[in-house]
């Protein structure tokens, strides 16, 4: 894992640095030189974005993902087997954010901080990067699970992420997310309990209120026979005014970072993907 340990060196910031209506921040222009919007939802599709909260803003967001599409109306193109995660966040500052989210996926509770170490700037920085950092609780876990006494640490799982994003023009940004997860408890005994992914992520704005985005996540250390893949998600965000709606297609199913990073099952050849959404509403204290 030596090969790895540079990846530690971007996960645990010593310093932290300190958008009104959604539809005048993804419209307007640079400001003093700095790259604005380059991501118009706080999620690409799975991995969390560049973009921020500004100071207190609260966001609530719906993020609703369906089970596989493969079979078709015997469940309704998964609409029998959905998955959902409500998320509240609140901007304490421009410059970091939190959050507290439940998804129904292993019923997990989670919380995160979200945090901008330097924004990119004309003739001072390339790119914009941000830390992310998440800790959820998986409260369905049983001892006739793991057939053991179940531990809190094998509930636990946490993420740390440094988002390295670049907006090239006002149609194309590009997102690098190198990314440390551990899980206490794998589905999969043979996996490491520490693992490593890289995530890759996208927009190409096609129109004024609309743009195409795709994420995937290479993980690095799977473990050999896993029954778990790279998870691949392709959508569109719509802007509509009040809220940001972003719809997708997916091989994962579970919508936080330990979740899809280490537990995606589905696949794209065979047609085994999920449709699912984001919906995010935004208001102002």
């Amino acid at each position: 894992m030596k090969r790895y340990a540079w990846f530690l060196m971007l996960f645990f910031p010593v310093f932290l640095w300190s958008q009104d209506d959604l539809l005048a921040e993804i419209d307007k222009k640079d400001n003093d030189m700095v790259a604005e919007a380059a991501f118009k939802g706080l999620k690409i599709v799975n991995f969390e974005s560049t973009k921020m909260l500004s100071k207190r803003e609260f966001y609530f967001i719906v993020a609703h993902r369906f089970g596989s599409i493969k079979n078709g109306f015997d469940d309704f193109f998964g609409l029998d087997f959905a998955n959902t995660r409500l998320h509240f966040l609140y901007g304490i500052s421009d410059g970091l954010n939190i959050s507290i989210a439940r998804s129904s996926f292993n019923k997990t509770y989670d919380t995160s901080l979200k945090y901008r170490l330097l924004n990119q700037r004309a003739g001072e920085s390339p790119v914009t990067l941000v830390g992310y950092s998440q800790l959820a609780v998986n409260t369905l876990l049983e001892e006739a699970l793991i057939l053991r006494p179940v531990d809190f640490s094998d509930r636990l799982s946490f993420t740390q992420q440094l988002l390295i994003s670049r907006k090239f023009n006002d149609k194309l940004s590009l997102e690098l997310m190198p990314t440390y997860f551990h899980e206490g408890y794998t589905a999969y005994a043979p996996q490491e309990n520490s693992q490593y992914a890289l995530g890759l992520g996208g927009r190409y704005k096609l129109g004024k209120r609309w743009s195409v985005n795709v994420d995937y996540g290479w993980h690095l250390n799977r473990a050999d026979g896993s029954p778990f893949v790279n998870p691949l998600s392709i959508g569109v965000d719509i802007e509509t005014g009040g809220h940001v709606f972003q719809l997708h297609f997916t091989n994962a199913q579970p919508t936080f970072e330990s979740g899809f990073l280490g537990n995606a099952v589905g696949d794209w050849g065979s047609g085994d993907i999920y449709f699912g959404f984001n919906l995010s509403r935004v208001f102002n204290f």
